[in-house]
């Protein structure tokens, strides 16, 4: 029985866990996708391999410490053909002989540091831009991650909006119906007018349907967005027009924009110093590199493995020494490869200053854009009033019969297209304020 009790409760706590809402702000959305979207992994993991590549690289310039450990059976040894007067034979005959053991074993251990290389002390400095590449390309994933982001979490809450106002409209346009019948039970007026707002109903469950599967694609996109589950119960925090209103009294975006923040400046900076380092590795290469070692070592010999007893005698020897290498002649080589890296350079100078232009004519275009939306917000919010006011009173006309009911249905189409006008303004708003934002990477929530 106890048992059987253990199982309910784990089966009861599965099911509540699996069911658990999560909550999102904006800013809470994009924080959690930053650290569980694919995208924004990755990107650390790249940042964390150039810190090891950059240790990596240092490493090599440091001193390295190599044992060997060597151990020889000759299972037939080589013979060698001596003269054999030498041993007081015949001339002109040969004797075989056989030298050293037939087992010999040998450890060294080998220190080397590396005294001067131009090519390393290049090294050194591209692997830090590497570094600053890495973080430049996270900080470019963010930004990508957080504007998909915003994107997505603006469509759920456009969706939701959407959906109440279909839903609204259904109930209104229920009501007008129930009440039509009864007036057209009375004779008052001709079957016509009800089925003129049956039409209306119609279109509007069928749009209801439309709305609600778009509401829960939404909600994946988002999920998906944010590295969950698709269908993983969330709920957003921040309303559209909490985001709206934030959006439209922030301060004067003239105020927050800087080039030097915008990462595409910051990566083709970085680019102009790594085909500068090219340069200079380029250059290294006519430079000596001077290294030094010293070697200890110690060798055995016998006819048996003898090697781990006492009697087994080892013969130590130890060396110590400096190479230099020097470039002479590379049949112009190096100075074609010398040429081809200034030229690089050049060109990555050039690429610099057009990436500054266009980044302060995208600048211009998306302040632009999200100004005009700002403006175009308040035209859709009149647009609107007007619409209602419309609809009101032309439902006031026909129930007193001053009015045809496709008039009727005509302000209440002009009602429902104005309704979409002013979310969609709204929604608009959101992604050309978070389109700036994402280029000069500056945000509210910061």
């Amino acid at each position: 029985m106890l048992h059987k009790l253990i199982l309910f409760l784990f089966i009861t706590t599965s099911v509540f866990s699996q069911q658990e809402t999560t909550q999102f702000s904006l800013k809470e959305a994009a924080e959690f996708a930053i650290q569980n979207n694919y995208l924004g992994k990755n990107a650390a993991r790249d940042v964390e391999i150039a810190k090891l590549q950059k240790w990596q690289t240092t490493s090599t310039g440091l001193p390295q410490i190599k044992a060997t450990l060597k151990y020889n059976n000759w299972l037939k040894q080589q013979i060698s053909l001596i003269p054999a007067e030498f041993f007081g034979g015949p001339a002109g005959q040969f004797s075989e002989i056989t030298f050293g053991t037939k087992q010999t074993m040998n450890g060294t251990l080998k220190v080397s540091q590396k005294i001067f290389d131009g090519s390393y002390l290049v090294g050194l400095q591209a692997a830090k831009v590497y570094l600053d590449i890495s973080e430049n390309a996270k900080e470019k994933t963010e930004v990508e991650v957080r504007k998909m982001v915003a994107y997505a979490y603006g469509n759920v809450l456009l969706a939701e909006e959407n959906f109440k106002i279909v839903n609204s409209n259904i109930t209104l346009i229920e009501k007008n119906v129930r009440d039509l019948k009864k007036v057209y039970e009375n004779g008052l007026i001709e079957q016509e007018s009800v089925q003129q707002l049956q039409l209306t109903l119609a279109s509007l469950k069928s749009n209801q349907g439309y709305v609600k599967r778009l509401k829960t694609l939404a909600y994946q996109m988002f999920n998906n967005a944010l590295g969950l589950e698709l269908n993983t119960p969330v709920v957003l925090t921040d309303s559209l027009d909490k985001l709206i209103l934030i959006y439209t009294t922030l301060l004067p975006l003239q105020s927050i924009i800087e080039v030097e923040n915008v990462v595409d400046y910051k990566i083709a900076f970085n680019d102009v110093k790594a085909r500068e380092l090219l340069l200079k590795l380029e250059k290294s290469k006519a430079l000596p590199s001077i290294d030094a070692f010293l070697n200890g070592s110690y060798s055995g010999n016998n006819d048996q493995f003898n090697f781990l007893e006492d009697s087994q005698k080892w013969f130590g020897a130890s060396l110590f020494g400096v190479t230099m290498e020097i470039p002479i002649f590379s049949s112009l080589g190096r100075s074609a490869s010398t040429k081809m890296a200034r030229l690089n350079f050049e060109k990555s100078k050039a690429l610099l200053e057009d990436t500054t232009e266009k980044i302060r004519l995208e600048i211009s275009r998306a302040t632009s854009d999200y100004e005009f939306a700002v403006e175009d917000l308040e035209i859709k919010k009149e647009a609107l009033l007007l619409s209602e006011n419309i609809a009101q009173k032309n439902e006031i006309k026909f129930f007193e019969g001053l009015t045809t009911s496709f008039d009727l249905s005509q302000a209440q189409r002009q009602l429902y297209a104005a309704q979409q006008d002013y979310l969609q303004s709204m929604l608009n708003i959101l992604i050309k304020r978070i389109d700036i934002e994402a280029l000069i990477n500056t945000s509210y929530n910061n």
